[in-house]
């Protein structure tokens, strides 16, 4: 009994030294932290000052008033801060911005080229490579890459232009990310007005990279001149091809990731569905295969724009463009009092199942 009761005092003893070990553990671990902490704190304030900081300048940017005719004149010497800050200012409805805008001079020659397509097509890594081309010509380009804002909390990644950073310091490039702000069809809400503002400065190509878009979002082709529709060859069977409505807005089509298999068949489809027995336009589209990841056919899609923006001009579709960039302008002035959340709001308080003679206090 004697020693069954030494063998319970020893396991009694071993386990409250393996509690007080535990007990030192997790003093340590706390000492640890607050070590961390205290370690830490002043990058963290840093970090706290610096928003702030941002957020002052930008009330500071966009609240304060502004020295417009200074700004057009900065931008029409394509300072990339000027540039930059006059986007702000009328992506955030500045006061003075539509004076300014209706001052803009219309000596701009920079053309638009719209780049759109399915999620996952390659659009950015396109656009990439399609900067690296125009830049060896000694051209400057002015890029702008539109994200999709959440639905919920209407924020955006904004990381098309991960896939640009070779660009960002480069003299001739100027790369602006934006993000939809719940507009539909693929684009900013202000693209035309921004469109001009970049057409002030002394950019010779505009790049316009839309979200991954569907079968019916097709308001790039209201603002571009040259739509480049970028397919790739899991697109979808060929009924699927021929009914979206996307591939009627092409003035080029992009085969990216040619290198995959059935891009040769899907090429062929797609030639075969554009001849003029199978297509209401009798202008030949082109068809580019291209690897942009590995920058092939590149230099072929750079000549293939060159020849359609010559073609724009000989025709009425650039007067076709400006009357549709004036509807726009004119519906988004018409619906400039009437906000979602305000319909949301009256919908709830007032219980209301009848859509139709709600909106009936709206006309």
């Amino acid at each position: 009994m004697r020693k069954r009761g030494g063998a319970v005092f020893r396991y009694q003893a071993v386990g409250r030294w393996f509690g007080f070990a535990t007990l030192l553990l997790c003093i340590a671990a706390g000492l640890q932290r607050i070590v961390i902490v205290l370690q830490y704190r002043p990058a963290l304030q840093r970090v706290e000052n610096r928003k702030q900081q941002i957020e002052l300048n930008y009330n500071m940017h966009t609240k304060a008033p502004v020295n417009w005719p200074q700004l057009m004149e900065q931008v029409q010497q394509g300072l990339p801060k000027a540039v930059s800050r006059c986007i702000s200012l009328v992506e955030n409805e500045a006061p003075g911005y539509e004076q300014f805008l209706a001052g803009l001079p219309v000596t701009g020659t920079a053309q638009i080229i719209g780049i759109t397509g399915p999620p996952g097509a390659g659009k950015s890594t396109l656009t990439d490579a399609l900067i690296g081309e125009l830049v060896q010509a000694q051209k400057k380009v002015a890029v702008l890459c539109v994200d999709p804002s959440s639905p919920f909390n209407m924020g955006a990644l904004l990381g098309d232009r991960i896939r640009m950073s070779e660009w960002y310091n480069h003299p001739n490039v100027f790369i602006r990310s934006l993000a939809t702000r719940g507009s539909l069809g693929g684009l900013h809400p202000k693209i035309i007005e921004l469109t001009e503002v970049l057409k002030a400065a002394p950019f010779d190509y505009i790049l316009v990279e839309t979200v991954g878009v569907g079968q019916s979002e097709v308001e790039i082709a209201a603002l571009a001149d040259v739509t480049v529709v970028v397919l790739v060859p899991e697109a979808g069977d060929e009924v699927q091809t021929m009914k979206a409505g996307l591939m009627e807005i092409a003035d080029i089509f992009v085969v990216n990731k040619a290198d995959r298999p059935d891009a040769d068949t899907f090429y062929r489809n797609l030639k075969l569905m554009l001849q003029p027995a199978f297509h209401a336009t009798a202008v030949d589209i082109p068809v580019i295969k291209t690897v942009a990841s590995q920058k092939k056919g590149i230099p072929e899609l750079y000549e293939a724009i060159g020849r359609q923006l010559q073609q724009v001009q000989s025709t009425d579709k650039k007067y076709r463009l400006l009357a549709d960039k004036a509807w726009h302008l004119l519906q988004k002035h018409r619906m400039k009092n009437i906000n979602k959340h305000d319909l949301l709001a009256a919908i709830q308080k007032e219980n209301i199942t009848n859509i139709y003679s709600f909106i009936t206090r709206y006309y």
